[in-house]
């Protein structure tokens, strides 16, 4: 049997600068190399040789578009690795970088393609808590009901190989959240129907008060909602 060689990851992400481009493509976007070299704070000749070693080692790609190459993680299993990472990674590694990138890191963000932090971990809680999903041999289990089609999800009619909703520790609350294509068709659904909003830059979303009202009915959350979102002004669904 191979052995894993965790030597080269390592080496991938032990350099801080290459660690600030990670966090950057983090939201699940793509970047050139001018912006990740911005968000780094290094020349964009050095930011092409971080992203060159991080290419080698598996953990991002690149993408030509025209005249323009844009780099992105190269795939949810690399953003899953580094969520984990980060939760036991010392205080001036991952878990500084990140926080420096989001300017005390957003309560309610995105995990490359799903809903992280406060929130989501409430979502999950609140669909297990009413009987919508257990956990089960590592994996997340759907019950079928109503809840799904509000949230945007539907739920396979055969089992998959791989999970459909995968459990991913939250770093910042320690506590589970949704991964996997759940994970995405929630996000996706909630950005779609204006529930939230992403920023031009960062992991960063805000949700909107119909969003707020839309999680209150369908997953009786109240207090964490008051908690992560700011008083707006009150919109038309």
């Amino acid at each position: 049997m191979a052995t894993p060689r965790f030597d080269i990851i390592g080496q991938a992400i032990s350099d801080a600068s290459r660690t600030r481009m990670l966090c950057e493509l983090m939201e699940g976007r793509a970047f050139t190399n001018k912006e990740l070299a911005a968000a780094a704070g290094i020349t964009a000749q050095t930011a092409t040789a971080h992203l060159r070693l991080l290419q080698d080692a598996g953990l991002v790609r690149a993408e030509k578009r025209g005249r323009c190459v844009y780099h992105r993680l190269a795939g949810p299993e690399v953003a899953q690795a580094l969520e984990s990472l980060a939760a036991i990674a010392p205080s001036e590694s991952l878990y500084r970088a990140q926080q420096r990138k989001a300017g005390g890191l957003a309560t309610v963000r995105s995990c490359y393609d799903h809903l992280a932090g406060p929130l989501a971990v409430a979502m999950t809680e609140a669909l297990i808590a009413r009987g919508h999903l257990r956990e089960e041999n590592g994996t997340f289990v759907a019950v079928a009901g109503q809840v799904w089609q509000g949230l945007g999800v539907r739920l396979p009619e055969t089992a998959t190989r791989a999970p459909f909703a995968r459990p991913c520790l939250d770093w910042t609350e320690r506590r589970l959240h949704i991964a996997g294509p759940m994970g995405r068709q929630i996000l996706t659904h909630a950005l779609d129907a204006g529930w939230m909003r992403r920023p031009l830059r960062g992991r960063g979303l805000e949700v909107t008060a119909p969003g707020q009202r839309a999680l209150h009915t369908l997953l009786g959350i109240g207090p964490v909602l008051e908690a992560v979102c700011p008083p707006t002004p009150r919109e038309d669904a």
